[in-house]
């Protein structure tokens, strides 16, 4: 697949089927993956594959704590600030209305909307789960390291047919993935990822993008 095509057609698949992923596969994808730029060379991406039985269950488990309204795992990180300024907090606010209204769901609907919510935790489906860990004591510019890393597996997997969600909702309940992938205290959930073959009877509208002169400028003028 084209480059351009790969990124042209990356989106945030929330509804997959449950074809079976190839280790071969995943393989190929992260190990090519690996070669994404990082400061210094110091790669400080740490991921789990999860497939199987271990990930039903961690699904099963998730699913159950979020349906009961257990309180939410102590944040690591602040998922977005208290007070989003403009033109951010609208793009934010425009995604929610789009999502929402491809599901059919009204905005004061609340609990149809958490119903849409707890999929997240069942990987909206798919078959494989990646779990993207960074040590707790690197700083923001190894965070744009793994967010450089993340993107360039969305893309390896668009060359291979395959779609992907990244999801920072894991992060809420970390100690339960932490329980089945075991990692080392050093190490801190930043997202989750659902990977696998899109569901294409599942409705979703494509979200926009800024136009280039408000993200970009060129110079000089």
């Amino acid at each position: 697949m084209d480059v351009y095509e790969a990124v042209r057609s990356r989106r945030a698949v929330r509804g997959f089927t449950d074809q079976h992923v190839t280790p071969e596969i995943l393989q190929r994808v992260l190990a090519a993956a690996s070669w994404s730029p990082s400061g210094s060379n110091i790669q400080p991406w740490h991921v789990y594959v999860v497939t199987g039985a271990p990930l039903a269950e961690l699904k099963k488990i998730a699913v159950e704590r979020v349906v009961a309204g257990e309180a939410w795992d102590d944040r690591e990180f602040e998922m977005y600030p208290a007070e989003m300024a403009s033109p951010y907090r609208e793009r934010r606010a425009a995604f929610g209305q789009q999502r929402y209204a491809a599901l059919g769901i009204d905005r004061e609907d609340w609990e149809a909307r958490q119903r849409a919510a707890v999929a997240n935790w069942d990987c909206f489906g798919a078959p494989v789960g990646l779990f993207c860990y960074i040590d707790r004591h690197l700083g923001l510019p190894q965070w744009a390291d793994l967010g450089m890393y993340l993107q360039t597996v969305m893309l390896l997997l668009r060359a291979e047919g395959l779609h992907s969600c990244p999801q920072m909702a894991w992060s809420q309940v970390r100690r339960t993935v932490a329980d089945v992938v075991s990692p080392p205290d050093e190490l801190m959930l930043f997202c989750g990822m659902s990977v696998g073959y899109e569901d294409i009877s599942v409705s979703y509208s494509r979200t926009g993008r800024a136009p280039l002169d408000e993200t970009v400028t060129f110079l000089p003028r």
